[in-house]
């Protein structure tokens, strides 16, 4: 793609924003960023101003001066300018595809994508490639911008994605050497038409895979297979069914022939040898040995906020599981323990319906504690079903749950909802459960 001397207008100063208008201006282009906030709201706002050409406060007609438009992952398709400016002829893509298309051909992508689990995959991938010698980077929604490195360059062997629908949305050239889904579940309703639109877009991962291309499909998940005949590249499937191509079997994961052992893997948990065996899979065609797998999947290091053990204060225990935005991963953290948890709930809903929970907090739950801003949704749909208690104030729920518990009781924050009712991220609600947990250690 050619960029130098090119106009780029790009929508949004979040990371992957400013990270695009930083390797446009590297490689000679303009780049002009357009902010729906106000500059008050913007951190480090003088800085942009001083770098880059931008306005603050809504996105206007200057944005159709541009050749491309760049549109960050949070910002809808359908707003009125990106109307106009398809009138227009004005070609849109997203971060992920800018970045494809000046990255070194050299570089191999695995891309990642699913409702949950896709965090952990991705960096279990990226650390399995790490440790067999590569230089792997990784990148896209899990926090660091495609187009933060010299992707431009040859010495990156692998790019190791994490897409989510948002950013799967723009793809038109975006290719992946290896692409996986590894489950769809209902998630972001407040921003697609229906659950199958949400579900085609997740398919959009495997746009423009030839023969030569691999395809990774969860066999037990129902919502993917309705989806497959979408793929012309060569399938592979993970499951539990020892009819799947990778499947595990009491301790082991079974891939043709070779056995690896998950007894002392870092991550434990149904959900996370479903993750262990898609990363298994997806750097199969690159011939790494299996000793150097065995070991990976031993030295990972588990990541925060995802079921992560925080302490233990008077024979109570504590995880944190803030990442669980939805109903599905609810139901994982839920399968992730032999007996049954206080469960903290609520936050910020996304048009889910919390009742398809009841027969796993029935048997999985000794109490569920609810807060944020749809107490009155979960009460209504769990009331009667299970024990239920619920306070507003997050530190209260806290430490409610804690002066309800004895000697071996486990208390686990599993929201079901988004963090954006009373945080800036799931990251800041998961912080805040670790400090306020701390406290009352002291």
């Amino acid at each position: 793609m050619k960029v130098e001397n090119r106009r780029f207008g790009i929508l949004g100063m979040a990371r992957s924003g400013i990270s695009v208008a930083t390797k446009i201006k590297e490689l000679g282009g303009i780049a002009f960023i357009s902010e729906y906030k106000n500059e008050t709201e913007i951190a480090n706002s003088k800085q942009i101003k001083n770098t880059f050409q931008c306005e603050f406060g809504g996105h206007t007609i200057r944005l159709l001066n541009n050749d491309v438009l760049i549109l960050s992952p949070g910002i809808p398709g359908n707003i009125p300018i990106l109307k106009e400016a398809e009138k227009q002829n004005i070609e849109i893509i997203s971060e992920i595809e800018f970045s494809f298309r000046i990255k070194h051909p050299h570089s191999k992508i695995i891309a990642i994508t699913g409702s949950n689990g896709k965090s952990t995959t991705v960096s279990l991938i990226h650390h399995i490639l790490q440790t067999a010698g590569y230089n792997s980077i990784l990148a896209g929604n899990i926090g660091t911008a495609f187009s933060s490195y010299p992707i431009e360059k040859e010495d990156i062997d692998f790019v190791v994605l994490e897409l989510s629908s948002f950013q799967l949305e723009l793809i038109d050239s975006f290719k992946a050497d290896v692409a996986a889904i590894l489950n769809i579940t209902p998630d972001h309703l407040d921003r697609y038409d229906s659950f199958e639109d949400y579900a085609e877009t997740k398919f959009n991962i495997f746009k423009n895979q030839n023969a030569n291309d691999l395809a990774i499909i969860n066999m037990d998940d129902i919502i993917s297979a309705k989806f497959t005949d979408k793929i012309i590249s060569d399938l592979k499937y993970f499951s539990s069914n020892p009819k799947a191509d990778i499947y595990s079997k009491e301790n082991s994961i079974i891939f043709s022939s070779k056995e690896f052992s998950i007894q002392k893997a870092a991550i434990q948990g149904p959900h996370n040898i479903a993750n262990m065996m898609c990363a298994i899979l997806a750097v199969s065609p690159f011939n790494i040995e299996n000793d150097i797998i065995q070991k990976s999947l031993k030295t990972f290091s588990p990541l925060a906020h995802r079921m992560e053990f925080v302490i233990e204060v008077d024979g109570i225990k504590f995880y944190n599981d803030s990442k669980a935005t939805n109903t599905d991963s609810v139901r994982y953290a839920l399968q992730s323990f032999n007996t049954p948890i206080r469960i903290i709930m609520g936050g910020a809903g996304k048009g889910e319906d919390y009742r398809s929970l009841i027969p796993h907090l029935k048997e999985q739950a000794k109490k569920v504690y609810l807060t944020g801003d749809t107490i009155d949704e979960m009460k209504k749909a769990f009331e009667g079903s299970v024990e239920i208690e619920s306070i507003k104030e997050f530190e209260d729920v806290i430490k409610k749950a804690f002066f309800d518990s004895e000697n071996g009781d486990i208390i686990v924050l599993s929201p079901a909802c988004t963090s954006y009712d009373s945080f800036k991220n799931f990251e800041e609600r998961g912080n805040t459960f670790k400090e306020i947990v701390s406290r009352l250690k002291k």
